[in-house]
């Protein structure tokens, strides 16, 4: 009877729960661009008209125009359904009208601006919670996004243009959506619509270029939301051909480090951050341990403390794998199945080699069972 493939196993009645609640789900599309007037608007009505015209039910449940006349003309006949009026502070603000969007269940509904906080008094303090709770009801949703507004960049959008981005979107919500679409223009084609006065209104022109909208400011972005997108595909590519692959799919390198108490583990995780840093990969570092931290001796911890300081300091993942009655090689195979590792890192030792004349190396045992992994030997240079 042959053996089990690697990446297959059955699933939970969890899983399965899971994958019923997942397939009754509306999906999610989302238009992400590096700034304000890049075109998100305008391609996702549209694609909205488009699915109309193909005889799908769609619905307009959000949209700004900024006063956009050519988006504003993309509207056409499209059905609105109208906004919910909140009163704050003796003033009548306009929110999304989730409610009447479920009751109305249209196949596919437009949300604009995703990142918007909704007024006090709203059922939701964020409009990507009302996206979710209209996608729990089984309705498509297309809406839009610029990058400034996911909450893991927060801090790199603030260095780049010296803005504080309030208005902030979880990347777990993110990384739900079921197709996100760039919309890309270059730099300098978005000064000219700046100018044009195609994004905001006359008066606010000159700022805008001089503060916000400056070419390093938008190449930094677009180069942002560029790799955000492909960070996205890799994941989404790992998802749906990772039970069908017998290894990584290697698109998105990522090294994987394994040391042991010896006095070159150091100098691995460097050499692992170097190769890293030039690939532009995600780094791992294994420590396989055959007991648990409370049995840790004070030289161990401290070995521990070191090389988890060094994977902050490179912005590495570091995974501390008790092995049980696995062999140091399956537990390095299991890791880097689990992660989809592309490159192992080992560390050889004069003491080593010998141990793998009489035992069997782990570079075989590894080779054997894995697919699509380069693995790398790192001499020490003692005798």
């Amino acid at each position: 009877m042959g053996s089990q493939h690697p990446y297959f196993r059955r699933k939970t009645p969890d899983e399965l729960l899971d994958e019923i609640r997942e397939s009754r789900r509306g999906k999610l599309k989302l238009y992400i661009g590096a700034a304000p007037g890049v075109g998100k608007s305008y391609k996702m009505l549209q694609d909205a008209y488009d699915l109309r015209n193909e005889g799908r039910d769609v619905v307009i449940g959000l949209i700004e125009t900024h006063g956009r006349k050519e988006t504003e003309g993309l509207i056409r006949d499209l059905e609105i359904i109208p906004l919910k009026e909140i009163n704050y502070k003796e003033r009548v603000f306009s929110e999304l009208n989730v409610e009447e969007i479920i009751k109305r269940h249209p196949e596919f509904v437009v949300v604009d601006e995703l990142a918007h906080t909704n007024i006090p008094g709203s059922k939701n303090q964020k409009r990507y919670m009302d996206v979710e709770e209209i996608l729990e009801a089984g309705i498509n949703v297309m809406s839009a996004v610029n990058i400034q507004h996911l909450e893991s960049v927060h801090d790199i959008v603030q260095n780049i243009s010296h803005v504080a981005v309030r208005e902030r979107v979880p990347d777990t919500f993110i990384q739900k959506a079921n197709e996100i679409q760039l919309i890309d223009v270059s730099p300098e084609t978005l000064r000219k619509r700046m100018k044009d006065g195609k994004i905001y209104a006359t008066e606010k022109i000159e700022q805008s270029l001089n503060n916000f909208f400056t070419i390093s400011n938008l190449s930094a972005l677009r180069e942002l939301a560029l790799r955000e997108v492909a960070n996205d595909v890799d994941e989404k590519l790992e998802q749906s051909v990772g039970s069908s692959l017998e290894g990584p799919y290697g698109i998105h390198e990522k090294i994987l480090v394994c040391v042991q108490y010896g006095p070159t583990a150091e100098k691995l995780i460097r050499r692992g951050w170097r190769m890293a840093n030039r690939l532009k990969a995600e780094l791992y570092i294994l420590n396989v341990t055959n007991e648990g931290p409370e049995a840790f001796s004070q030289e161990k911890q401290q070995k521990i403390e070191q090389w988890m300081l060094l994977a902050e300091q490179f912005e590495a993942t570091f995974l501390l794998e008790r092995q049980y009655n696995r062999k140091p090689a399956k537990v390095i195979i299991d890791i880097a199945k689990k992660y989809y590792i592309t490159q192992i890192l080992l560390g050889q030792s004069a003491r080593t080699r010998w141990e793998e004349i009489r035992r069997g190396s782990i570079v075989n045992a590894i080779m054997r069972d894995t697919s699509n992994i380069d693995i790398h030997i790192v001499a020490d240079n003692r005798k």
